[in-house]
């Protein structure tokens, strides 16, 4: 027999709008008649129902997560600890994947199953954000921006990201002071504030080290690792100078490294390549990647508060950014080109 909030006022002598207001804990319920509702609810095996207080409320309690790629090891490591804190917080998480339409996103997010919104897989042509901003759906950019907020926030949408200019630098510093001057670039692609922000960054850091990066040395793709491993071949075929490669993520560098072995080439003695991320696989013996590192658990945390203090009405108009630092990670696929070993 199904055990009501009716049954459970009457067993603790109450109305059932106090139950409900109990069980949400709500300050005009003494402490005392919280505790004799919960012990009637006990009692009874009584389990709220979700649909019942999203009437009630006006709330679902849920936040919807858009990935794009289910397939990239990177994502399960960005809403791990995404999932933990709105679990924490109290808050469900729904996964969407992310079509390439945004009008079906669009009323996939509209349909009033959930309260807010995380968007991970933003490319800067999306309509989406736009989309959400005019139907008052609150939500954040964790990983990627639109391209259309500036550093000020003016967009107003929130943003929990890398500093991935600087990361793009202190690659480029790195190379640059171990005397690689015949660089190459495997970057994400044009239409990712991600993508651009690395090149940009890399770039500008060969430029500050007095290296030019040409055309045909870069290479630019999807994050995964056929873009590294084809990547890498065209690269070395176009241009077999080329001493050291920065890959816009870590995946990306394992499909270079694995494009490297298939061609002979030795890392780091022949070759050195710098990725980004530093995803858990990076740290294998098998790849032992030096990479560019960032706490990606506080950048997915931040993401999570950011949105729910947009949903308690803490935040204040102006859009927020979280911005964490990136660093460099030495380990195995790094050195200085032949020529400089030889010099010295």
């Amino acid at each position: 027999m199904l055990i009501t909030s009716h049954d459970v006022a009457r067993f603790a002598g109450v109305s059932q709008a106090t139950v409900s207001r109990a069980l949400r804990g709500d300050s005009r319920v003494s402490a005392a008649t919280q505790d004799r509702v919960r012990r009637a609810a006990e009692a009874l095996n009584y389990v709220p129902s979700e649909a019942g207080r999203s009437l009630s409320t006006r709330t679902t309690r849920r936040i919807g997560v858009l990935v794009s790629d289910l397939t990239n090891p990177f994502y399960p490591h960005l809403i791990g600890p995404l999932h933990d804190e709105l679990e924490r917080c109290g808050y469900r998480m729904m996964l969407l994947a992310e079509r390439s339409d945004d009008a079906l996103v669009t009323e996939q997010l509209l349909d009033h199953s959930i309260d807010g919104a995380v968007l991970t897989t933003t490319s800067t042509g999306s309509g989406l954000p736009d989309a959400l901003r005019r139907k008052q759906l609150p939500f954040v950019f964790l990983n990627r921006v639109d391209g259309r907020d500036g550093v000020d926030g003016r967009n107003g949408a929130d943003a929990a990201v890398v500093d991935n200019e600087r990361g793009g630098r202190i690659a480029a510093a790195e190379l640059a002071e171990l005397g690689h001057r015949a660089t190459g670039l495997l970057g994400g692609s044009d239409d990712t504030s991600t993508g651009r922000e690395r090149e940009q960054g890399f770039v500008a850091g060969l430029a500050d080290a007095g290296i030019v990066l040409p055309d045909n040395r870069i290479r630019r793709g999807p994050y995964d690792f056929d873009t590294g491993y084809f990547g890498l071949s065209e690269l070395l075929a176009a241009d077999p100078s080329i001493t050291a490669v920065f890959c816009g993520n870590d995946v990306v560098a394992i499909g270079a490294y694995n494009a490297a072995l298939r061609a002979g080439v030795r890392i780091p003695d022949e070759l050195t390549l710098v990725g980004f991320d530093d995803l858990p696989m990076a740290s294998w013996e098998a790849f032992a990647l030096t990479t560019i590192r960032y706490d990606l658990r506080a950048m997915a945390r931040a993401a999570a508060r950011l949105l729910l203090e947009r949903l308690s009405g803490e935040a204040p108009d102006s859009a927020q950014r979280v911005v964490v630092d990136p660093e460099l990670v030495r380990r195995g696929t790094h050195a200085p080109p032949l020529t400089a070993r030889e010099e010295r």
